[in-house]
């Protein structure tokens, strides 16, 4: 981990960052002490494909959907991939005051992609939170070394839970390559090791699009070897599952699960969630939010 910190002076956080320049965006909402009634945590992973200008699937006209989806769902704790500044402004206006968000440009910019956490301020609060790229140098902004396609990078941030008595943990967010397996495969042995390096007496969640198929792959089976479950297999209960990616095509039963919620053992998952949810046709994204109802432990 980086030795570098900084408080950032909004939220008076104790922050490592991976560099000055990499200066994370945050939100301007305030932060509430109010804590949601029950302990239960609803998580989403939601790639929200990037605000293309492309009809009939543009910004434009899917933010209405993923407006309507948030709002119907709300969610404690959102880790969204793709997302780009401007949008993700949009969507902390379309959440409303009590939500708030963490995240950085992949490549240092407001241009690029943002490993963004969105989080509901009246259940959970950040104390601590890190940027770190999927490279050999994953404390450099920006960087790229195992061929990726695209710079790749997590964000994690250390909650305090204030509807479970103040209980604490971790929440990474990723989006893995699309294109390399040699990229994809040392990335999840990277995340893995960076848990590791975590307080291992806290609960961990992970949230992202892994590009590989649960059950499927080497970097699945990397993942669980870091010592994580996959709570769509350990919750009591599960939606019907669909292929998380749809490319805007007709929804696929029991295809490829590639949008993961992941979890410490003793994290206990109720109900698992494949968001089929569309407004008047228009699909929200590309990609099909997954959720999960979770006790920590």
């Amino acid at each position: 981990m980086p030795n570098a910190k900084r408080l950032t002076r909004r939220l008076g956080l104790k922050t490592v960052v991976a560099a000055a320049v990499a200066l994370p965006f945050f939100s301007t909402a305030s932060v509430s002490a109010v804590g949601s009634p029950g302990r239960r945590l609803e998580v989403m992973t939601f790639n929200l494909r990037f605000a293309s200008t492309t009809e009939p699937n543009s910004w434009t006209a899917r933010r209405p959907a993923i407006r309507a989806l948030l709002l119907q769902e709300r969610p404690h704790v959102i880790g969204t991939q793709e997302g780009v500044h401007q949008q993700l402004l949009d969507i902390e206006a379309d959440l409303g005051p009590h939500y708030d968000w963490i995240g950085t440009g992949s490549a240092g910019g407001t241009r690029d992609e943002i490993m963004a956490v969105f989080y509901d301020t009246r259940r959970v609060t950040p104390v601590e939170h890190e940027h770190f790229w999927l490279s050999d140098t994953p404390d450099v902004v920006g960087s790229n070394t195992w061929g990726a396609d695209s710079i790749r990078m997590v964000t994690w941030v250390r909650f305090r839970d204030l509807g479970a008595g103040g209980r604490e943990f971790y929440f990474l967010n990723t989006h893995l390559d699309n294109a390399s397996q040699n990229a994809r495969a040392r990335s999840a042995a990277l995340i893995g090791e960076r848990i590791a390096g975590l307080d291992r007496s806290l609960p961990v969640l992970v949230t992202g699009d892994f590009n590989a198929a649960a059950h499927e792959s080497p970097v699945y089976d990397t993942m669980l070897r870091a010592g994580l479950v996959d709570t769509w297999d350990t919750a009591a209960e599960r939606s019907r599952l669909y292929a998380t990616f749809h490319g805007y095509r007709p929804l696929a039963p029991d295809g490829d699960r590639i949008d993961w919620i992941l979890a410490t053992p003793g994290v206990t998952a109720h109900r698992s969630t494949v968001n089929t949810f569309s407004l008047n046709g228009q699909c929200p994204s590309d990609h099909l939010p997954v959720q999960a109802t979770l006790t920590l432990a």
